[in-house]
């Protein structure tokens, strides 16, 4: 996209009307708001409704294959994002591309609503990995849509927006997880559903008079000829797979395991590639190309920092499920609720972090001494967590606090990185690869989700301090060399700070 239709895309935008901010903010913050309820709450019950035994409404599947399988869920979610931002980019715009994903997520939760077999469960997982693929990205860089480049305003928008995702996330965990765990899975994933049909709602009725021409550009079009040969290559694509399937899953070569396995492949390989094809893209300027190679330690930090944050659903979830003291001054404590832990975290510190950004002006840290800060708090996020079984050992069930506490540690290291990295993706990506480049900041959370479904094997009572102890230090390591080599980073990304 041309420079001249970005700012044209600014102008098309009231500039104000939404805490200060371009009146666009508001669509798209409730728009995400109500898919991250419907996700949210959905993923606060999920594991639990996996490992659980049938006779108490759940699959019964063993709980190391549960959570890998919530590891591979969370990856594909957002490794989707690359066909997302593609079709985008080349075929429809961001705009079209959020109301598709909001149906198929809807679909996809429905489905989950529905009792059934293991089966119409991976459907749904089909449905919602398509769908958040589509949505997830794309409203993102919507945000990014509405602000020029040089705004101040920027990062303390985004700060704003992600406080939105986190208001969804804390209620819905509260609500479904209640309704999932004490009455009936299906019923809990019936308000998801409900949820994402909310957030179509908001975003069908004010985007035209709110995003003006937000969303309606495609930034890098097919031409007719490459249409139909993309058609094609699609649908040869489809078909081969479908054969792949057919034959490889009674032959036994297609497991849960095997799939697991190559998903955690494909999260690393995947972004690898869309890196080589930007830098050599034609349609990259060499100041593009330099920020491509600064954008690289940055993705590998979000990797080792997702790859923490995220077992707050899996490892985490088990350990307040089984680890975890659930009754606490007088009140029976559902292991659901831990979820809404990081989002109401974030609820209480987003606008303080985005206050401190607008107040340093240009005296705050760079990005990547962001990012580095925010690993930082991520190993010390873990290194909390294995405090208890040294303490009192591996067989006494823990003080929930120390769970609240480690929650609200990771919390300070996402207000650094996450908002922070949405931001620098859309001022880092290369013109012609907007969309795709913020696909591939998703990316880095499937990689570290991949990653962390095969580090969930490792996790048992009794290699607890051992787990929680070698990731957390790997995570303050990593901090440290980021930290050192920021000035370097800073030179490749060209002006941008």
């Amino acid at each position: 996209m041309s420079e001249i239709n970005k700012q044209k895309i600014v102008e098309s935008v009231p500039q104000k009307g939404f805490f200060g901010h371009p009146k666009g903010l508001f669509t798209l913050f409730f728009t995400e708001f109500w898919e991250r309820f419907s996700y949210y709450g959905m993923r606060a019950i999920l594991v639990f409704y996996m490992y659980y035994e049938v006779s108490k409404g759940g699959l019964g599947l063993e709980e190391h294959t549960a959570l890998a399988i919530m590891s591979i869920y969370g990856s594909l979610v957002y490794m989707s994002g690359i066909i997302g931002g593609w079709l985008a980019d080349r075929i429809f715009g961001t705009s079209r591309a959020v109301f598709y994903g909001g149906i198929l997520i809807m679909l996809g939760h429905i489905a989950l609503a529905i009792p059934g077999s293991i089966s119409l469960f991976f459907v749904s997982m089909v449905l919602i990995v398509l769908g958040t693929g589509l949505l997830k990205p794309n409203v993102s860089s919507m945000v990014g849509d509405i602000y020029s480049e040089s705004d101040n305003r920027r990062d303390s928008g985004f700060s704003i927006f992600y406080m939105g995702i986190n208001l969804g996330g804390f209620i819905s965990p509260l609500i479904v997880g209640e309704v999932g765990l004490k009455y009936d899975f299906h019923l809990g994933f019936g308000i998801a559903a409900i949820g994402m049909f909310f957030g179509l709602l908001v975003f069908l009725f004010t985007k035209k008079k709110n995003l003006g021409l937000a969303g309606t550009y495609i930034a890098n079009p097919l031409s007719p000829t490459e249409k139909k040969k993309v058609f094609t290559i699609i649908g040869l694509a489809f078909a081969f797979i479908a054969i792949i399937v057919a034959v490889s899953i009674p032959l036994g070569l297609l497991t849960i395991k095997s799939f697991i396995a190559l998903v955690g492949i494909l999260g690393f390989l995947i972004p690898t590639i869309y890196f080589v094809i930007m830098y050599r893209s034609p349609k990259t300027s060499d100041v593009e190309r330099s920020r491509i190679i600064a954008f690289i330690p940055l993705f590998l930090a979000s990797v080792m920092f997702w790859s923490i944050q995220e077992q707050g659903s899996t490892i985490l979830a088990n350990y307040a499920d089984k680890r975890t003291q659930l009754e606490f001054l007088g009140f029976h404590i559902s292991p659901a609720w831990f979820q809404s832990l990081n989002p109401l975290f974030i609820i209480t510190l987003a606008p303080v972090f985005a206050w401190l950004w607008m107040k340093l002006g240009n005296r705050q840290p760079s990005i990547p001494h962001k990012f580095s800060l925010g690993l930082l708090f991520a190993g010390l996020s873990f290194l909390v967590i294995l405090l208890p079984a040294y303490f009192g050992g591996e067989n006494s069930l823990v003080n929930p606090l120390w769970l609240v506490l480690s929650y609200f540690i990771v919390v300070i290291g996402e207000l650094c990185l996450s908002p922070v990295g949405l931001s620098a993706t859309t001022k880092l990506a290369p013109a012609a690869f907007s969309a795709q480049t913020m696909s591939l900041w998703f990316l880095s959370n499937a990689a570290a989700q991949g990653l962390n479904a095969q580090l969930v094997n490792f996790y048992k009572p009794e290699t607890e301090m051992l787990y929680f102890g070698i990731i957390g230090g790997a995570a303050i390591l990593l901090s440290i060399i980021l930290f050192l080599f920021t000035p370097i980073i800073q030179r490749y990304m060209k002006g941008v700070h």
